[in-house]
This record gives C-alpha cells, structure tokens and sequence, in this order.
C-alpha cells in the first residue's frame, strides 16, 4: 500500500534507462556499410561505362581491368605504407614533447612541420624524387612528409587537452608516468590522434597521384596518361576512382575512430 510517499533517489526504470535504443545497432550498422555500397555502385558504373563506351584503342589501352586495377593497389601501398611510418614516427614524437620536461620544444617541433606543409605537394615529390632517386620509394618519403603535420599536431593536442586533474588523480593513486601515459592519457586522446590520422591519410590520396610525375605509379599514371595522350574520359575514369578511393579511406578510418572510441567520449 503506497502512502504517496517516493524516494527521489530511486530508479523507476532500470531496463530502459540501461539498455540502448532498439534500433541504434542496425543504424550504426547501415552507416557503416551505406558508404562501401554506393562506392561500390560508382565502381559497377565505372566498369560498365569502360566496358560499353565507344572507345578508341588508346582510351581501351590505357583502362584495361588489369591496368586499374594494378594502379589501384599501387596508390593503396603508397598510401597505406607512408600512413603507417608517419603513425610510428609523428605519434611518438608528439608524445615525447607533450611531457612536461620537453614541453619547451613544441613549437621547434611543429614549426619544422609547419614549412613541410607550406611547401606545395609537387615540389616536396619531387624534391624527395632527386634526393632518393625518382619511383615508389621516393615518392613514400615525400608522402610521409607532407603528412607528418596533422598526425603530430592531433597526438599534441589530444594529449593537452587532458583535465590535469584526471593525471594528478591517477597519479595520487600510485600510478607511474609511464602507466599514465598508457592507461590514462592515450585512450583519452585517441578520437583526436585518430582524426590527425584520418586527415593524413585522406591528404596521402590525393598527393600520391602528383606522384605519377616521378614514375611512383598508382592512379595518377593513368591520369597522366590521359593527359599526355588528350584522352578525356581516361582521365575522368581515373579522377572518378581516385575520389572513390579518398573517400573509402575517410570512411574505414572514421568506422575505425568511432570503434576505438572510449565509451564514454
């Protein structure tokens, strides 16, 4: 029997306040897999216009399923290879000045960042071209370069942006430096890493085509090859793949961030 007396405190309904939307799985699903499928239908339109167009044999020559395909894979190592070494190069390195012993070379460090960036894309490869000898291994060089400035300036800024209160917490716990650093401060900083990530990688796309000019190869040769041969729909075919390929990596890289995320953030 109820005297219409309630506790203000009490959880009137714990199931609901406990559980997620019913439909928030299968939403975040659909817009996981939406992206892939309407690039993919841009790949089916692609192919069938290559395969239906009315060609000659220099357009025919230059968009064979082999060739794009080769130059596809080629501008993904290119990409995907400079990614990863400037991951292990910029991420350590935005780690190491964000201590409070190294903090005073913050500014050297992402100043030296800084005049890469400023310099235009094309002159970086080929600049790298002639030190390193022109082809892929020059044109990685380049692209880990010029993509060292977003990856080093998120992994300072995420790491920043941490309450000191929440370090000073752990710390008065027993914890470590090092243990802070691990448990602590790097989960909370990693939607921001992740995003200088993504930026790199989506920036990586597009320069490794200028790459092409110093015979890197990807899909930027065939685009060349449109141009050199005054070929327009190769050169459409290869810019409309290039985009694709853009915008797959932003999208597997954001699934990525948002997986990664601390629950919670």
């Amino acid at each position: 029997m109820s005297l219409g007396l309630e506790d203000p405190y009490a959880r009137t309904d714990p199931v609901v306040a406990e559980q997620r939307p019913p439909g928030s799985r299968t939403a975040r699903w659909r817009r996981y897999l939406g992206v892939p499928a309407l690039l993919a239908l841009v790949c089916v339109g692609v192919v069938v216009f290559v395969a239906f167009a009315d060609l000659d044999d220099v357009e025919r020559r230059l968009l064979t399923f082999d060739g794009l395909r080769t130059a596809t894979l080629v501008h993904l190592e290119l990409v995907g290879l400079s990614t990863l070494l400037v991951i292990v190069l910029a991420v350590p390195l935005g780690i190491l000045v964000s201590r409070p012993w190294a903090r005073r070379l913050t500014p050297v460090v992402v100043g030296l960042g800084n005049i890469a960036q400023s310099v235009p894309s094309l002159g970086v490869i080929v600049l790298f071209a002639i030190l390193f000898a022109p082809g892929f291994g020059g044109a990685v060089v380049a692209l880990v370069v010029y993509a060292f400035l977003p990856i080093l300036r998120n992994t300072i800024v995420g790491l920043q942006q941490i309450d000191p209160f929440v370090v000073e917490s752990a710390r008065g716990m027993g914890m470590s430096s090092n243990r802070v650093l691990r448990e602590i401060e790097l989960p909370l900083a990693v939607p921001v890493i992740l995003a200088g990530v993504r930026t790199a990688a989506v920036i990586g796309v597009g320069t490794a085509t200028i790459g092409a000019l110093t015979n890197a190869g990807g899909l930027g040769s065939v685009v060349y090859g449109g141009i050199v041969q005054s070929r327009t729909p190769v050169i459409v075919v290869a810019s409309i793949l290039t985009a694709v390929l853009a915008l797959l990596v932003d999208h597997v890289l954001g699934v990525a961030e948002d997986v990664l995320r601390p629950r919670g953030l």
